[in-house]
């Protein structure tokens, strides 16, 4: 009995030592490098696992700059944005004019643009530019037309850029009519193009066709009415297909131009535009000469902050004379003052 007591201790031991030994197999030491190996092969690290998970996207910065080295991409936009962006397109305002190549006959382009005019007006409350006022100022402006964009840009642009629209409408129409003495009939197509005031970029069409339209006095009357008719029905579609487009060409900000006239030398013209870019969301620069520079900016601030921030910018870059020339819808002109 003494054998076989002294026998039993040794087996439980070794019985003990298996069952743990089955129970909890061992880690190998390689598994934190082989994880960390894994995961670069992967693209990423060990201690990004969460990050990915849960993405962070960085605040931006009280001042509303970048954080340096942080690359935003254009489609995510902060809540101020978003706010800005929103307002922005709510209360956008347009200029309506008609095609010049179209040939119609100015009276019925009157009529049309006066109609997409009270359309503007009485559903949406927005002031308008008056058919009028544009043809006089197509008449009284050209010698400013051709002393600040030498005819670069179209001129109803031009004007557009001058009257503060964000959107420009050019109605193409063609109108017909027909009939005979108390009953006459009239029709009338075409489209309405929208294009961004900046850039002159299209940014979509509308097409129209009128209703049957009659009148008892006249073909040209018959005419009239089926233009005022299609007008009027098309303009809802377009306000709002205005807003959408622009919503979404206005992802990196609002783009406005710089022409900076007499900087020295493209050292200093590189130094600006560095500045420029920790006041902007983006900036591109277009183009350089002792004359002038041009620079593209993107941002969502108003046209008194953007011109601050120009000012700021030429003074971080020993430019403290800097001063606007003119200005023309969200087109600057400054001289460098040296």
């Amino acid at each position: 009995m003494e054998i076989s007591r002294k026998l039993l201790i040794p087996c439980q031991v070794i019985l003990a030592i298996l069952t743990i030994s089955c129970a909890t197999p061992p880690t190998p030491p390689m598994n934190a490098e082989n994880d960390r190996a894994k995961a670069l092969v992967q693209g990423s690290t060990v201690a990004d696992t969460d990050t990915l998970d849960n993405p962070v996207v960085a605040a931006p910065s009280p001042t509303g700059q970048k954080p340096a080295g942080t690359a935003v991409p254009a489609a995510i936009l902060s809540p101020e944005e978003e706010s800005f962006l929103s307002n922005y397109l709510s209360r956008l305002s347009y200029m309506v004019y008609y095609g010049d190549a179209t040939g119609v006959d100015p009276r019925f382009a009157k009529i049309a643009v006066s109609q997409a005019n009270r359309y503007l007006i009485e559903k949406m409350g927005l002031s308008v530019i008056d058919f009028d006022q544009i043809e006089r100022n197509k008449r009284d402006q050209m010698d400013a037309y051709q002393a600040e964009t030498g005819g670069s840009i179209d001129m109803i642009q031009y004007l557009a850029q001058k009257f503060n629209a964000d959107i420009y409408i050019e109605i193409d129409l063609k109108a017909s009519g027909e009939g005979f003495p108390g009953s006459y009939s009239g029709s009338a197509q075409g489209t309405m193009k929208l294009f961004e005031t900046s850039t002159a970029v299209l940014l979509g069409s509308i097409a129209f066709v009128s209703p049957a339209t009659f009148s008892p006095v006249s073909a040209d009357a018959a005419i009239a009415n089926a233009i005022a008719a299609s007008v009027w029905q098309a303009m809802p579609r377009v306000t709002e297909q205005s807003k959408t487009l622009m919503a979404a060409s206005l992802r990196r900000g609002l783009r406005y131009e710089l022409i900076a006239q007499k900087i020295p030398d493209a050292r200093q013209a590189a130094q600006f535009v560095s500045a420029l870019s920790r006041k902007f969301r983006e900036v591109e620069q277009l183009s350089f000469s002792q004359g002038e520079t041009r620079i593209a900016l993107f941002g969502f601030m108003a046209k008194a902050k953007a011109q601050e921030a120009i000012y700021n910018a030429a003074l971080a870059t020993a430019m403290p004379d800097m001063y606007l020339v003119y200005m023309r819808g969200r087109s600057f002109t400054f001289n460098s003052g040296m």
